[in-house]
């Protein structure tokens, strides 16, 4: 019963850092858009809520609550489609260390890049997402 807890809440943790990893982005598209200081404040305000209020904690409960699981089925370790998905694990947690980098950047008015490459940016945690996903549930290798 324990397991399923673990499990429930580590699946709760990833939908809330996920939400923040595609939301995030998509605040720096309308910051790089934003012509006025005003607007570029709050979305300043924004990101830096979002990011420390709800993304890191969601990060961090997802990444405790797995090492819990695999404590509790350690054989996974064993398999490669968990392998896999570690290492998709390690690049979104760069992922997220890079957009914490990039709301800083854009809060002191250093913004180099344009909303397009925020657009483009915002789609790598999709991709991730899906390759994950692929690899929990049809476990291929």
């Amino acid at each position: 019963m324990l397991y399923l807890w673990i499990k429930a809440l580590h699946i709760v943790a990833m939908v809330c850092w996920f939400a923040g990893l595609f939301y995030l982005p998509r605040l720096f598209v309308y910051h790089a858009m934003s012509e006025d200081a005003p607007s570029r404040e709050r979305f300043s305000i924004m990101e830096r809520k979002l990011y420390r209020g709800i993304m890191t904690p969601a990060m961090i409960a997802t990444l405790v609550l797995g090492v819990g699981l695999l404590m509790l089925a350690p054989a996974w370790m064993s398999q490669g489609w968990m392998h896999a998905k570690l290492a998709l694990v390690i690049l979104l947690v760069g992922y997220h260390h890079m957009c914490g980098a990039m709301y800083k950047r854009l809060a002191r008015g250093e913004n180099k890049r344009s909303h397009v490459f925020y657009r483009w940016f915002n789609e790598v945690p999709v991709l991730i997402l899906i390759a994950i996903v692929i690899l929990v549930v049809v476990r291929p290798f």
